[in-house]
């Protein structure tokens, strides 16, 4: 592998289908500067730019860039489940994000999970209307995969309001049975099924077969996919008595939106109770896949609130060696944030904060990233984490996206470790242990219980939550072993469905 590539910053911009001259990004307020060139010459930025940021630059294979063009047939691995197999190349975006798949580490953990499962590409059109202004596309309804591979099953894990999916009636429990003619169980055809339920056109039709939870007989929905705005803090509440003193909040997207829902829900807390707040508080991260890290460090902050945190590190990023970005030891340090960021809000403003030394935290596979870092950025303070539910996801990793030619990069620069130096969570942070250790957390296993809506306290996981903080021990809901899907390591069939790995992330906003 050659050690030396030409600079990125010098082939930066170079675009085979060019923008128009003039065409405004709307994270900076200047022109993107697109300037006509060769495909090669665009392949060419991702090779320099991968070699110079990337985290493991001696792992990346030497891959001859001329293979990749319109037409060919290429290797690719998924990003989302690591499986290997082959990918048709029949447009720009297609060449490119098939070219910089080649460009990760190929090594394994001592584990056997794959160590790069996070290096993907997004339509930058698409990511900014996803992170910018907190429009998700499709129908509206989260997925939750019980089986990613036959037999499958797949289920509504919520839906979001003012949606297609909502309009439908389609509710949290519901089975999703096929997808346009495809059997969801067993079919062969995983990309109209990996289509239809993550991916799927904006302006398609759709037609699923939903088993309601609770129904005897299926039903089939026709939905056209859509953008639609989405909640990222949909439910805070104070629960009902025993529990009023227990705040409950449902945490699902760190996008730049979630800043004043954040900010929201925790003055509504201190507030519940006569102004009197409340004595413990159930985060619930099942399905919060992550995002900007700055979203965390706030959360963090307004949970602990500045006794905890005072003089502390929320999370500092660990580079390569030849500390690629040029970063100052401020640029490399998140601490907890205690005033607005201005994502959502007027930036500069107190955040109002709760000051507990405890935290109930709900967790599943979805869980990952910035979620993750809530609970090892909590960890580092001192404050006491109790875990319910299922493992995370294990992603101690991030990067700063990037932009070059209307595709959006995403390529590991940094691990991040919390305030005690610990960051070796890649197996996840795992619920049950009888003493917590590293990243065995005290709580409890339970499985996910789709017959009950969320914030409900009959539903398992809140409901051994609850059971935990009045006995100091998981109650018989959870006292059988959670079985847990096998994670998908490289090598797995292409049989599998995924979800995006977009859904999977923790990136800093600027540099």
């Amino acid at each position: 592998m050659p050690s030396v590539f030409p600079p990125s910053s010098g082939l930066a911009q170079l675009c085979v289908a060019p923008r128009p001259a003039g065409t405004i990004n709307p994270d900076t307020g200047l022109a993107y500067g697109d300037v006509p060139a060769s495909l090669l010459e665009e392949k060419g930025w991702i090779r320099s730019f991968v070699h110079e940021t990337y985290l493991w630059p001696e792992d990346v294979p030497e891959v001859d860039p001329t293979g990749y063009v319109i037409g060919a047939t290429v290797p690719f691995v998924n990003p989302a489940n690591n499986a290997q197999g082959h990918i048709a190349l029949a447009s720009v975006y297609d060449v490119v994000k098939g070219y910089f798949n080649s460009q990760r580490s190929p090594l394994l953990t001592p584990s056997g999970r794959a160590k790069d499962r996070y290096h993907f590409t997004y339509p930058t059109s698409d990511w900014q209307a996803l992170e910018r202004q907190g429009n998700g596309a499709g129908f509206g309804f989260t997925i939750s995969l019980i089986s990613a591979g036959p037999p499958r099953k797949a289920v509504v894990a919520y839906t979001s309001p003012g949606t297609p999916a909502l309009e439908s009636g389609i509710g949290r429990g519901a089975a999703i049975l096929s997808v346009n003619g495809v059997d969801v169980i067993y079919g062969n055809d995983t990309a109209t099924l990996n289509e239809g339920l993550f991916t799927p056109v904006i302006g398609k039709q759709y037609s699923f077969e939903v088993l309601d939870q609770g129904a005897a007989t299926s039903r089939t929905v026709a939905m056209t996919a859509g953008r639609f705005y989405i909640f990222p803090v949909p439910n805070t509440q104070t629960l009902p008595p025993p529990n009023e003193t227990v705040g409950y909040m449902l945490f699902t997207d760190h996008i730049a939106r979630a800043e004043i829902g954040l900010v929201l829900a925790i003055k509504q807390l201190k507030a519940a109770n006569g102004g009197r707040g409340i004595s413990d508080l159930v985060l619930d991260l099942r399905y919060n896949g992550g995002g900007i890290l700055n979203i965390a460090a706030e959360l963090a902050y307004m949970i602990a609130g500045p006794g905890l945190t005072a003089g502390k590190v929320f999370e500092k990023e660990l580079f390569s060696s030849l500390n690629p970005l040029g970063s100052t030891a401020g640029q490399v340090t998140v601490p907890f944030v205690d005033v607005t960021q201005g994502y959502s809000t007027f930036p500069g403003q107190p955040l109002p904060y709760l000051g507990l030394p405890r935290v109930f935290v709900i967790t599943g596979s979805g869980t990952c990233s910035a979620s993750e870092s809530i609970i090892n950025g909590l960890l580092g303070a001192g404050v006491e984490v109790i875990q319910i539910g299922g493992g995370t996801c294990g992603k101690p990793y991030g990067f700063f996206a990037r932009e070059n030619c209307s595709t959006t990069y995403f390529n590991i620069q940094f691990k991040g470790v919390n305030d005690r130096g610990f960051g070796d969570y890649s197996d996840g942070f795992i619920p049950g242990a009888p003493v917590a250790a590293a990243n065995k957390l005290r709580g409890c296993a339970v499985a996910d219980d789709f017959s009950s809506p969320l914030g409900d306290p009959a539903e398992a996981r809140l409901k051994s939550a609850l059971g935990f903080l009045a006995n100091g021990s998981c109650p018989p809901v959870a006292s059988a072993a959670m079985k847990v899907a096998p994670r998908v390591g490289a090598g797995r069939s292409t049989d599998m469905l995924m979800r995006p790995a977009v859904l999977e992330n923790r990136f800093l906003m600027d540099h």
